[in-house]
């Protein structure tokens, strides 16, 4: 069961949170995981991975970006305020020490919480993420589908740009792979509904995030001293490859679990195993 609530932010902002709960496990292996959503999706935790997270003691906790579903927007957001946004959730649930999970562009919001709250964050999951713009050595748009390329294209040219754009395109389905589309008819058709829901306020949260992508994150991913795992599915349309290759060669505690063949959304068959790891990396760190 996932209960929601709004919390007030020091700046005058509210944040909408969502919480599994504490599962009162007698050992106390109890591990809260944060997780971080992509573009355009609400904050609520991944429900295909519930059963599987229950059964290793993991307490999800979650939150609407600025801009999306019961969040106020922060206009001018950049990557890196993620930070600030997810401790402040922490403090409110009484959480200490936690995990970190992303999703294509939920991954550089979890890798800004962990290095930017190295106190704090035990260990991280970054899947299908996308690395910085401009990073070095890496051909940013290179085998992105074209659609999303001129999404992101708009962005580097700024906010009207990007609005246009969005305002005049279509969603083109063959940036998903087959077994993209399969695994969206199947468990993780969860993503086709939160995405719906990201939208329903209008698309101001989506500018906002993909102007935060193109733009300096605040950050550098060879601060994060967490382990991190970088899960990237071979066949990957919307954010490629190259993308968590980078990303694992930056970091400097990170494993790279590069599926071939798999897709954007296909690549979330391994995310049970994921959980695995991270319950394992911070359980060494707890």
């Amino acid at each position: 069961m996932v209960t929601e609530t709004d919390i007030a932010l020091a700046d005058g902002r509210t944040l909408h949170v969502y919480d599994t709960g504490p599962g009162g496990r007698e050992d106390g292996a109890e591990l809260a995981v944060l997780w971080h959503h992509g573009t355009p999706n609400i904050g609520t935790p991944p429900e295909p991975l519930f059963a599987a997270a229950a059964e290793r003691g993991i307490r999800w906790v979650g939150y609407d970006r600025p801009g999306y579903g019961g969040s106020a927007p922060r206009p001018g957001r950049d990557v890196a305020s993620a930070a600030g946004d997810a401790a402040a959730v922490a403090d409110a649930l009484g959480i200490g020490r936690f995990a970190v999970m992303g999703h294509s562009g939920g991954g550089p919001h979890a890798l800004a919480c962990a290095a930017l709250l190295p106190d704090r964050v035990l260990a991280v999951v970054s899947g299908a993420g996308l690395a910085p713009f401009g990073a070095e050595g890496l051909d940013w748009f290179a085998g992105m589908g074209p659609s999303g390329a001129a999404e992101l294209g708009a962005a580097v040219r700024g906010r009207a740009a990007l609005e246009e754009a969005l305002a005049s395109g279509d969603f083109d389905p063959e940036l998903f792979t087959p077994g993209d589309h399969a695994a969206l008819a199947g468990t993780w058709g969860w993503l086709g509904d939160v995405a719906g829901k990201g939208l329903e306020g209008g698309p101001g949260g989506m500018v906002d995030d993909d102007l935060a992508y193109v733009a300096p994150w605040g950050f550098d991913p060879a601060g994060v001293a967490a382990p991190v795992l970088v899960l990237h599915g071979g066949a990957d349309r919307i954010v490629p490859a190259a993308h968590g290759v980078w990303l694992s060669r930056r970091c400097p505690d990170a494993e790279l679990w590069l599926r071939p063949g798999e897709g954007h959304i296909s690549v979330l068959g391994s995310a049970t195993d994921a959980l695995d790891w991270l319950a394992a990396r911070a359980a060494r760190r707890g």
